[in-house]
């Protein structure tokens, strides 16, 4: 028999680690965009030196929700405070499940008073798109789903393309392609520019610690938006350097996002039950994958909170309700994990990658500039041997010269310290991903996040520059 569903893909797996562990969606794919433009070493530098584009039109799913109830829905699924949310505002929206685990993260626009576009990974468009079937909302949906990773050379068509330009020569390419000086945009905050005899809406916005703006409009508008902004960026005297895939996603780890921790739904009763039964088995939370060295037989083991990844001054305490708020009210005083940056030493790293070149098996392949080889990473971090967190995010920096990852730690674990990361799974599994290696350990040191001074120094106050207690 077929399996139609999430909660039987799980039972059918003998669990839920085993279901994620032995999956076989493959390489975690941007999808689309070219690997690289030029070599994603000078498209990494080009966003700490100069100027990047970075095409963000096909890895993120968009979501329209709009009706009567659009903000009265989004406040109760969120842990988002709504109250300060006017028009032409963006804020970072977290949801939660009602046992206050982090379901995902997106960026929620506000377009009308009850117009909201939100754009991310797809745990929380499929979480919201539930909820609002669940509840009986008085709500309009529209889900528009990232592009296919691998669309074999059929055509790719989105509702809207999207662009971020980032970097310190970005503001000579605005006024340039915007004929004249921009009107001043607040961080987070969304106006209209010109592109050329475009109207488009800019978001003040920085994934690398960078002054940039993101912009978007209709989808068929693509082509002529990106010449403008090439021809903008030429007329400037700006090398503008396109980024390819394979670069967009380590910007992270010098500005302190993880980008994609495991969706906490796997367990819980009544609303959360149900929704493993209204996913698919094709949907990502069944078909994604769990890699790295820590494998534990308890799927919440994987899960994180708010307060770990430093989203918990967003927290709304004030709201009457939502979902999640009397297992966040336990928790808030409760022996929490913080997030952190690990840099990983070089020396080890090297020995790693020189077992490539020795007989026997080796160590797990670390590739350039991302080995993330599953949906979701989790590599032990030992202290004297014991666990003390876990690495959920990892790369290499051409600008900071260090292969780095983002992850949570224990309270007590202080910046400065030399810990462990186990490197490799401790026995094969199923995942097409991973080749057949051995462990090995490499020792991080504790860094600050976000690890680039840039972004330390230059961004608002945010989740990115926020300490966890």
């Amino acid at each position: 028999m077929a399996i139609s569903n999430l909660e039987q893909a799980i039972a059918d797996a003998g669990g839920a680690v085993p279901l994620l562990r032995n999956s076989k969606i493959g390489m975690y794919v941007y999808p689309v965009v070219a690997h690289e433009f030029s070599n994603w070493r000078d498209e990494q530098r080009a966003w700490r030196d100069s100027a990047v584009l970075f095409d963000q039109s096909h890895h993120m799913d968009e979501l329209i929700v709009e009706g009567p109830q659009a903000e009265e829905f989004l406040a109760f699924h969120g842990i988002n405070a709504f109250s300060n949310f006017s028009l032409n505002r963006a804020k970072h929206y977290v949801p939660v499940t009602p046992n206050g685990h982090v379901i995902g993260d997106h960026i929620i626009f506000r377009e009308r008073e009850d117009k909201f576009i939100l754009v991310g990974r797809a745990p929380t468009s499929n979480w919201l798109m539930f909820c609002a079937a669940y509840g009986k909302w008085n709500v309009r949906i529209r889900h528009d789903p990232r592009s296919p990773s691998r669309p074999d050379g059929e055509r790719v068509l989105r509702t809207h393309y999207r662009y971020q330009i980032q970097g310190p020569e970005a503001p000579k390419i605005f006024e340039k392609m915007h004929g004249g000086p921009l009107p001043e945009i607040k961080f987070f905050h969304v106006d209209w520019i010109n592109i050329g005899s475009k109207r488009v809406q800019a978001l003040r916005h920085g994934m690398s610690g960078a002054p940039g703006l993101e912009i978007w409009g209709p989808y068929e508008d693509k082509s002529y938006i990106h010449a403008t902004i090439m021809q903008a960026a030429r007329d400037a005297g700006v090398d503008l350097v396109q980024c390819g895939s394979r670069a967009y996603s380590t910007n992270t780890l010098e500005s302190g996002w993880i980008p994609s921790p495991l969706p906490g739904i796997y367990t819980g009763d009544g609303m959360l039950a149900e929704y493993r039964q209204w996913l698919s088995s094709e949907h990502y939370e069944a078909a994604g994958s769990i890699g790295g060295s820590f494998v534990s037989d308890n799927i919440e083991d994987y899960y994180v909170n708010p307060f770990e990844l430093g989203y918990d001054f967003y927290i709304g305490w004030k709201k009457d309700d939502f979902v999640g708020k009397d297992a966040l009210a336990k928790m808030k005083d409760g022996p929490n994990r913080k997030k952190v940056t690990f840099e990983w030493n070089p020396e080890d790293v090297l020995k790693v990658i020189a077992t490539a070149f020795e007989e026997g098996t080796p160590a797990k392949w670390i590739d350039f500039p991302q080995p993330n080889y599953a949906s979701t990473s989790a590599d032990m971090i030992l202290k004297d041997g014991k666990m003390v967190g876990m690495s959920m995010f990892n790369g290499y920096s051409f600008n900071e010269r260090r292969m780095l990852s983002l992850g949570v730690v224990d309270a007590d674990i202080q910046e400065e310290e030399v810990l462990t990361l186990v490197w490799g799974e401790p026995d094969d599994t199923g995942k097409t991903s991973t080749e057949r290696h051995r462990q090995a350990e490499i020792r991080v040191r504790v860094a600050p996040t976000p690890y680039a001074k840039e972004a330390r120094e230059n961004y608002a106050d945010s989740w990115r520059n926020k300490k966890a207690g």
